[in-house]
């Protein structure tokens, strides 16, 4: 193995030095530790000129930056700049948009802003449509809403064309018009053999629109209405250009193949052992050792067993390039490639802990070993999953199907009907556990979480309530409560704040709030909760009401004290006030929608490079109410 560069993950804490992995000592040198990400990277459509595109017409445009006002039919206004691709059709131009890179297999991210009332899509190999469109409020979303497979069309009926074979998006995740809206696809293009003859049809793996997964594993019998109608292994992307204003950025996509990593002369060793530490191999007992075709460790790692599983062979690199390696254990687990350790999780970890290690090989055949550490017997679960150049992410284990003995998963979810619905639960905010949380499901299909310990609103989101798996598998362990829909993550921190001036540093949660008095919560007549608590001597109330009629919550919040505070609405990299009079955060995430009545003015500040959204309340009886809207 030529020029091997091994990088290290930052969530590894101790790991081997070559010598010591091969005499399977149990000495652990001290080492540098190396940041690896989480997945390998994408490639760019560059958005400064239109150079990555074939020939292009009039109604696309490259722009700094996109506003659609949510109140106003298909208007997209715009200003100067570059990283923004504007489609703007009018009767002399609308012409589709085709990338100069032809694809097969590919995973494609971008953000698309949609105007209200606005129509467009996203063609993959010219032929297979991703819908989008202006489907906010809509109850019931069909395949032609936002996220849709759109449908084929029958031309040989006698009444004229049909449809047929629309896929509807497993839920509505379609943001309000003017927000920018994150969508994720994978997709497989159609197989041929050596004569041409198509062997397999094109599908869809995922298509995510906004975090939440819409489509799965959709097969495609041949191209969607509006786009090319004859199948080839490899054809541009398209964006539809004659049906309505649309903009998009942030373009990237990985590009793969049928190719895989193979293994050669592998061999299963057992060792008993009870230790959290790995010991010297050559001190244990040798339980088992036999040669094997694949890894296969699902049904060892669930075995009530106390072992150590030994993996030793080969590893065939189909491609030249880097490979990110990732493993998910209960336990501890080691992988070597050559000599060189590129994963050391030795002690006790879950399958939430990272374990990835990323490393530079040359197409062909390099040893490697991987060591399982099932040293608890309730401690269950392993798998490792690899990436590389060309190869989509995917397990390296070989997946066992038993015939007519199919997993039957308990629902541990929590539904709401005509009542709203509290529940007491760990939750996590953008990757921490907060441990007061009460979550509260509306009928409206509108649910929150609030957490109790710092007066503050987590996340709000739409669709299905609370799934409490985590509550009860696993002896309920982490005792986490987990949101069922379409989220919108906030700012988490105290909202109330005691600042010398407007440019004082905003109090953190973590740092002990002394004048904060947690005051429990009461119900009112609808059975929505009342939030209570003081803070530097004020009287604080906060009720949170759903629409019940689009996507938003209102915030009713009362104050009541002798002395002036400061209200924290939001942060984020950007915020901005649009002419409409609303406020948008993130360019993405959600609008805020002030009441225009109120005597209290919202301001923008930047803090330590983030934008935050403040309200100056003086002493009295105050009220802010205002709206979230995504």
């Amino acid at each position: 193995m030529k020029n091997q560069i091994v990088y290290f993950s930052f969530s590894t804490l101790v790991l081997f030095s070559s010598s010591s992995c091969a005499e399977n000592k149990t000495t652990v040198p001290d080492v540098v530790e190396k940041k690896v990400e989480t997945a390998l990277p994408f490639s760019s459509v560059s958005l400064s000129d239109m150079t990555d595109f074939t020939t292009v017409s009039n109604n696309w445009t490259i722009a700094g930056g996109a506003y659609a006002d949510r109140s106003q039919n298909h208007i997209l206004q715009t200003n100067a700049g570059s990283g923004v691709l504007i489609n703007i059709p009018s009767e002399g131009a609308k012409e589709n948009l085709f990338t100069t890179f032809e694809h097969g297999d590919i995973e494609l991210e971008l953000d698309v802003m949609i105007p209200k009332g606005s129509n467009s899509g996203i063609y993959f190999q010219s032929r297979y449509e991703i819908q989008l469109l202006d489907s906010w409020g809509v109850v019931k979303a069909g395949h032609g809403d936002m996220g849709g497979v759109y449908q084929r069309w029958d031309a040989s009926k006698e009444k004229g064309l049909e449809g047929y074979e629309g896929h509807s998006p497993k839920i509505n995740a379609a943001k309000t018009p003017g927000l920018w809206q994150h969508m994720k696809v994978i997709f497989h293009a159609p197989q041929f053999d050596d004569s041409g003859n198509k062997i397999k049809n094109a599908w869809f793996e995922e298509v995510w629109l906004n975090g939440v997964l819409v489509q799965e594993n959709v097969m495609m019998t041949g191209p969607t209405r509006g786009g090319l109608e004859d199948e080839k292994p490899l054809a541009p992307l398209m964006l539809q250009g004659d049906h309505g204003p649309v903009a998009f950025k942030n373009i990237q996509y990985k590009l793969y193949s049928n190719k895989s990593i193979g293994f050669k002369d592998l061999q299963l060793t057992t060792y008993e052992n009870v230790d959290k530490q790995f010991p010297n191999l050559d001190s244990l007992e040798i339980l088992n050792e036999t040669a094997v075709e694949s890894i296969n460790l699902r049904t060892l790692a669930n075995n009530n067993t106390q072992k150590i599983f030994k993996y030793a062979g080969e590893m065939v690199i189909p491609n030249t390039g880097e490979y990110l390696f990732d493993i998910k254990v209960n336990g501890g687990a080691a992988m070597l490639i050559s000599s060189d350790t590129l994963i050391s999780m030795n002690g006790d970890y879950n399958v939430d802990s990272l374990g990835l290690g990323k490393i530079y090989l040359e197409k062909g055949d390099v040893p490697f070993t991987l060591i399982y550490n099932k040293h608890t017997p309730w401690r269950r679960n392993f798998d490792i999953y690899a990436e590389g150049p060309g190869i989509q992410k995917y397990s390296l284990q070989k997946v066992v199907k038993k015939e007519g003995n199919q997993e039957i998963k308990q629902d541990y979810s929590i539904k709401v009907d005509s009542e709203p619905i509290t529940q007491r639960s760990f939750w996590m905010h953008e990757g921490e556990k907060r441990t007061h949380c009460i979550s509260v499901g509306m009928p409206q299909r509108i649910h929150y979480t609030y957490d109790l310990n710092t007066g503050s609103l987590l996340q709000v989101w739409s669709g299905d309530f609370m799934d409490a798996t985590k509550m009860w598998q696993g002896r309920g362990e982490k005792q986490l409560g987990e949101p069922i829909g379409f989220i919108v993550s906030l700012h988490g921190d105290p909202e109330f704040a005691l600042l010398e001036n407007k440019d004082s540093q905003w109090p953190d949660h973590l740092i002990e709030n002394r004048e904060f008095r947690q005051q429990g919560y009461e119900f009112d007549a609808q059975g929505i909760p009342i939030f209570l608590y003081q803070i530097n001597g004020s009287n604080v109330t906060n009720k949170m009401v759903p629409s019940n009629t689009e996507r938003s919550l209102t915030r009713i919040v009362t104050i009541d004290g002798s002395s002036g505070l400061w209200y924290k609405v939001a942060d984020g990299e950007h915020i901005q006030k649009l002419p409409d009079g609303t406020f948008i955060v993130n360019d993405e995430s959600y609008y805020v929608e002030f009441d225009k009545n109120s005597n209290l003015k919202p301001m923008i500040r930047n803090n330590g490079g983030r934008d935050e959204l403040l309200v100056q309340v003086p002493a009295g009886t105050q009220n802010i109410n205002y709206n979230i809207i995504w």
